[in-house]
């Protein structure tokens, strides 16, 4: 992979956030928290170079772009590959609510592998796939390029794994360590 720098960036606190509701493909809007958070996100990141941004295309990512694109003077391009994992029928549940209806699904899960889904859902394996194959066209297109990504926790994972961002956190990784993962 080329010589690309990754800003990687999870979306503000959404309503469904703040519910601890599991959001998946779910679109929920930024709560006011979350509103406020994509603000100083966008001040936190105003003088840094970045050469393109890209965004989910949840609503929850799209807002936390919008004042960041304002603050860099670019325009954020949203990507439906930058979706969350797919969550199927867990969708706007609860832990508690996923729990009483899927336990054990729900423990596999939980467990990491790779290879389970929720009902309807997708595998992290299959988001791994998604992510990487378009995060590699990204860097491509953009070699020695400094791409801000906003998406979410769990593409993240996939992309720096072990990292467990907060809402409106953000780390920078060499796209050449994807390689290998």
């Amino acid at each position: 992979m080329a010589d690309a720098t990754l800003v990687l960036i999870r979306h503000a606190e959404s309503t469904w956030n703040s519910e601890r509701r599991w959001q998946g493909w779910g679109d929920p809007p930024l709560s006011e928290r979350g509103l406020e958070q994509a603000q100083a996100l966008a001040r936190a990141l105003a003088g840094e170079e970045i050469d393109a941004l890209f965004t989910s295309d949840l609503l929850r990512a799209i807002q936390t772009a919008e004042p960041l694109a304002r603050a860099l003077g670019r325009q954020a391009s949203p990507d439906r590959a930058l979706r969350e994992l797919d969550i199927g029928a867990w969708t706007g549940l609860t832990r508690e609510e996923i729990s009483a209806c899927d336990a054990p699904i729900l423990e596999s899960f939980s467990s990491g592998d790779f290879h389970v889904r929720a009902p309807d859902g997708e595998s992290r394996d299959e988001l791994r796939r998604r992510v990487h194959e378009r995060v590699a066209e990204l860097v491509r297109a953009h070699p020695g390029g400094r791409l801000a990504l906003v998406t979410h926790r769990g593409v993240i994972g996939i992309l720096r794994p072990g990292w467990r961002p907060g809402n409106a956190e953000w780390c920078q990784i060499d796209a050449s360590q994807l390689e290998n993962s």
